[in-house]
């Protein structure tokens, strides 16, 4: 990019402007470099920020803005009817209206501009007054113009036209001075003498000169920054709406009066908002500082002036009211937000304290300071609260409300909060256990089928499904995978190396050969667009030049739904299927537990810190534990085998009464099969019970138990207890036929095994 100079105006300097902050015009001076202090900026169509690829048309030098075309060719292409670009691109010409010498009326002798006729103003009134003839044909009947230019030559040394009645400039370079502000014609006439054509420009001249050296910095941050493109369209509109606002600095106003009159503008907030927004947050950060120390005494926390990155920009607290609870709020944020809590948890916490706070302002209260603030207040607002409705937010804000009063009493920030002003684990709503979410087999089967797979119009989407499915990760952890994510172990086996970002921890997972070629491929696309590297594998799509941010989770989400139409995934009732990234994360789960790992091997797959969250994720499907108990064999108090012919009438009725009996009479070394509708007259005496059925995986409990009964037996015999003998014998005998039937089952399983 390249900056046209120009010579100083004779504005007022920005210490004689009312409301222009003191000493900020040294801090600019001193940030803004020479090549940046100028009127007129010249757009390099190759500039990563203000530039773009280059327009379709070859022998055009301007940068592509709509549909691969510069703006001038993208209207004239969509005045055609929008024909095929390929042909398009071939037939049109790269000149455009404005390109080269501007040419004089028609009308031999006049110099005065042409428009889309040919004519001049006053000749084109002229033509209309004849009825509009054949214009040839009438210019031939003209006699030429003799007079010289009545208004002098236009300013702009390299127009030859003439100068309008209006200003010392030609039609054309009026018009375009109009549409910069009016600037003063002296610092717009050097500027515009030697612009080439073809070159997009960002025009500052209608700017005084202190509101002008303020966007002149935002403009070099923005080019430094090298994040986010700008187009300068977008910079011209936001220039005018400065110019049309009569301030002399974007910190002249406070915020809110400044919002108000800056971007209530009809057509700021939508075309210009986001820049000029970030052009004030610029200067506020060269004129105050970043840091607590600026942040801490607003009501809104900008977090990346914290160094705070994350789904949320800002963290709000103008809705607390009561200023004792707005400072003791922002103190639990502050010790949170460096204490490594989300921000998401913050902002959450701050949004149960706002919550109580509306509460609080009720006049039949009385609460006026923190000691008012009781178990009975609290109360009172926990039944409003339901009131409101419940669910899960419902339990969050109970929940984070109930922190917020132990950090305060805890860190001692104020020793008047009362002491039953505490929320007890009752007062959390209950979290309702959710079964698994995981997908049916039948849908998965769509999922996975590689015609499906290719319906992907991005390779980096489809790469990111199939690591969903084979590799559960969450969908944050799968979108900011690192480039380098393939590690292998002593065996050359691939793993795919990510941070769980909720555990904050490196995990490892591992995969097979066609996923890692997968992963391999999109390295080497990454490697083809920035030969410089990335460090990310998927980068975000916009906003993003240089491939240094990684792609969003929400970005993933959006497109996840229109690609499930065009695969016209339906369920088993035939209708469309509308999942979440997540739902792959459960289905993996339980696909390996019914695949019979174990819950270890699945919990460190899924990097999971407690078997309890193995266990939320994946559970057995109901038709893994028949099998495995139709598998098994099952003798009964004598060692006799129970059989169950699996495919026989009463197999449904017979499972669902096993099913029963495991929820409702599960014993320590076996079940029991007596319906649970029927009293049984064996209690505490299982093994003497004909309605008892075990498997060989009570085998150590049976054999715990018969030393157990042999032990009885001998005190008892010592005793003299006769009685208790023989029923012990009996349990005894019982223990050794089963031992004997369930050792034999295990060792011919054991032999078939090994010949296996």
């Amino acid at each position: 990019m390249t900056w046209e100079n120009t010579p100083p105006s004779a504005s007022a300097s920005p210490e004689s402007a009312p409301g222009y902050p003191v000493g900020l015009r040294e801090k600019l001076m001193a940030a803004v470099r020479p090549d940046f202090r100028a009127a007129v900026l010249l757009i390099d169509p190759t500039d990563p920020v203000f530039g773009s690829r280059p327009c379709l048309i070859t022998t055009c030098q301007r940068a592509a803005r709509l549909h691969d075309l510069c703006e001038a060719h993208f209207q004239r292409w969509n005045h055609q009817g929008r024909p095929d670009k390929a042909e398009f691109a071939v037939s049109t010409a790269a000149h455009i209206r404005g390109d080269g010498a501007m040419k004089p009326c028609s009308v031999p002798g006049c110099g005065y501009g042409r428009n889309s006729t040919g004519l001049c103003v006053a000749h084109i009134r002229q033509w209309r007054q004849a009825s509009q003839p054949d214009l040839a044909t009438w210019l031939s009947t003209r006699s030429p113009v003799t007079t010289p230019a009545p208004h002098g030559q236009c300013r702009i040394a390299s127009c030859e036209l003439w100068a309008t009645a209006r200003t010392p400039l030609c039609a054309s370079h009026a018009r375009r001075w109009r549409q910069a502000g009016r600037p003063d014609l002296g610092a717009f006439a050097a500027a515009h003498e030697d612009t080439p054509d073809q070159c997009e420009t960002i025009d500052l001249l209608s700017l005084a000169l202190p509101l002008r050296l303020e966007v002149q910095y935002v403009l070099q941050q923005r080019s430094d920054e090298q994040q986010a493109r700008l187009i300068p369209k977008l910079v011209r509109h936001a220039v005018n709406v400065l110019a049309r606002s009569g301030m002399c600095s974007l910190l002249e106003w406070p915020e809110p009066l400044w919002c108000e009159r800056v971007l209530s503008v009809p057509g700021a907030r939508k075309a210009s908002g986001p820049f000029l927004a970030y052009a004030r947050r610029e200067v506020e950060n060269l004129y105050y500082g970043t840091g607590w120390e600026v942040e801490y005494p607003r009501d809104e926390w900008r977090l990346h002036n914290l160094g705070i990155q994350g789904t949320l920009t800002t963290l709000r607290f103008g809705a607390i009211s009561q200023p004792w609870l707005k400072d003791l709020t922002k103190r639990w944020a502050r010790w949170r937000l460096t204490s490594g809590i989300s921000v998401g948890s913050v902002g959450t916490g701050i949004l149960s304290v706002t919550r109580l706070a509306r509460f609080l302002v009720r006049p039949e209260l009385g609460v006026e300071r923190l000691d008012q603030v009781n178990r009975s207040a609290l109360e009172r607002y926990l039944a409003e609260l339901q009131i409101l409705g419940g669910g899960e937010h419902h339990r969050r804000l109970v929940g984070q409300l109930g922190i917020f009063l132990t950090d305060v009493r805890r860190h001692r920030w104020d020793i008047t909060l009362p002491a039953d002003a505490v929320l007890f684990t009752e007062d959390v709503p209950r979290h309702a256990k959710r079964m698994p979410r995981a997908l049916a087999e039948d849908v998965m089967a769509q999922l996975e089928d590689p015609v499906n797979l290719d319906r992907w119009q991005d390779p980096a989407y489809r790469l990111i499904t199939v690591i969903l499915m084979r590799c559960g990760l969450r969908i944050k952890d799968a979108t900011r995978l690192p480039f380098d994510c393939l590690v292998h172990d002593g065996d050359g086996a691939p793993y795919l190396r990510y941070l769980n970002h909720k555990m904050k921890r490196e995990a490892l997972v591992p995969i097979d050969e066609e996923l890692e070629g997968d992963i391999r491929d999109q390295q080497r696309r990454l490697r083809e667009r920035w030969p410089a590297g990335v460090p990310v594998l998927f980068p975000r799509k916009l906003k993003n030049p240089h491939g240094q941010q990684p792609m969003n989770g929400g970005t993933y989400r959006q497109v996840l739904g229109p690609w499930l139409e065009r695969c016209e995934i339906r369920d088993a009732h035939g209708q469309p299927v509308h999942l979440t990234p997540h739902q792959w994360r459960h289905t993996l789960g339980t696909r390996l537990i019914n695949r019979d790992v174990p819950q270890e091997v699945v919990r460190k797959i899924l990097d999971h810190d407690s078997h309890e969250m193995t266990a939320h994720y994946a559970r057995l499907h109901d038709t893994t534990v028949r099998r495995h108990w139709e598998k098994a064999r099952k003798v009964d108090i004598n060692g006799e085998r129970v059989t169950l012919d699996p495919d026989g009438p009463l197999a449904e009725a017979a499972w669902a009464k096993q099913r029963v009996g495991r929820a409702t009479q599960a014993l320590p070394n076996g079940f029991c099969s007596l319906p649970v509708v029927k009293t049984c007259p064996h209690a505490n005496a299982c093994l003497t019970c004909p309605m008892f059925i075990t498997t060989p995986e009570f085998l150590p409990q049976h054999r715990q138990q018969r030393q157990q009964v042999l032990q009885i037996i001998s005190a008892a015999e010592a005793r003299g207890q006769q009685r208790l003998v023989e029923m012990n014998q009996q349990v005894l005998g019982n223990l050794d036929r089963i031992i004997t039937a369930l050792d034999q089952d295990d060792t011919d399983a054991q032999e078939v095994a090994d010949a296996g």
